[in-house]
């Protein structure tokens, strides 16, 4: 992977041309919600370049690095939202999420639910990974659940549908008119792709409420904003335009890049 042009390079060298940038915080990137910032534009454009570059380089397929066990040397620290406080998270996590479902919808010609035992009980798959989270910090750690790729196979995903839209229970931001929830969204390459999973056990654990349970999607060629926690429905779209700000997810909307591939 050295000798390949990745995003984060690539937008690190490209912010840090335009403004001395150095990729350390989620408040280095606050200034990104205004359209009108030389820095987001020069941003935008490297991410257009880098996902077109990154598509033509690295094969679908292509897998992210994985580690071994004894590169574990930490608890997964906890990014974004870590309690839900929404009434129907609560109820579900109080409940030991007995009556939690996971809803495929959109353009598919099945939709489709599935209950966490049923999610269990499919075939699973273990990868040691590393979480690149935009904040600047890393960590390793194991992650076990069921492919998405199945999953999506089982509701025939229609031939026009291009974007996976992934809606969260995470109301990550309250207002006063009301709670925000959390969503990203990803193509249908990286929904498809082999280590692509719902997770629901973190290090030969129980996924935590804190680490996004009872499903969060990792997507390990990504940022971790892109990996997302609380996971409760995964919609089918040909457009991006009808969800919040048009971008494709929470982070997206306010100026973060839709891509995030690492």
């Amino acid at each position: 992977m050295s000798g390949i042009l990745t995003r984060r390079n690539f937008l690190r060298g490209s912010a840090i041309a335009g403004s001395g940038l150095i990729l350390a915080g989620c408040d280095q990137f606050d200034f990104l919600g205004s359209k009108e910032n030389q820095v987001r534009k020069v941003m935008e454009q490297a991410n257009v370049l880098t996902y077109q570059v990154q598509r033509r380089l690295i094969g679908a397929q292509t897998l992210a690095r994985e580690y071994s066990a004894s590169e574990i040397r930490q608890g997964q620290r906890p990014n974004g939202s870590v309690d839900p406080s929404t009434a129907e998270y609560v109820a579900l996590r109080d409940s030991g999420f007995a009556g939690y479902k996971l809803k495929i919808t959109g353009m598919v010609e099945q939709p489709l639910e599935f209950s966490l035992d049923e999610l269990r009980n499919m075939p699973a798959r273990s990868q040691i990974t590393r979480h690149d989270c935009v904040e600047g910090w890393s960590c390793i750690a194991k992650w076990t659940g069921t492919p998405l790729g199945p999953i999506l196979d089982m509701a025939r995903v229609k031939p026009e549908a291009r974007f996976c839209v992934y809606h969260c229970y995470d109301n990550i931001q309250r207002t006063l008119s009301g709670d925000i929830l959390y969503y990203t969204s990803s193509d249908l390459i990286d929904a498809y792709h082999p280590q692509s999973i719902l997770s629901y056990g973190l290090n030969d654990q129980v996924l935590p409420v804190s680490n996004g349970a009872p499903i969060r999607l990792r997507i390990e060629r990504a940022l971790g904003y892109k990996q997302p926690k609380y996971l409760h429905t995964i919609e089918l779209v040909d457009s991006l335009a009808a969800f919040g700000k048009g971008k494709g997810g929470y982070w997206e909307d306010t100026g973060y890049d839709w891509y995030a591939g690492i």
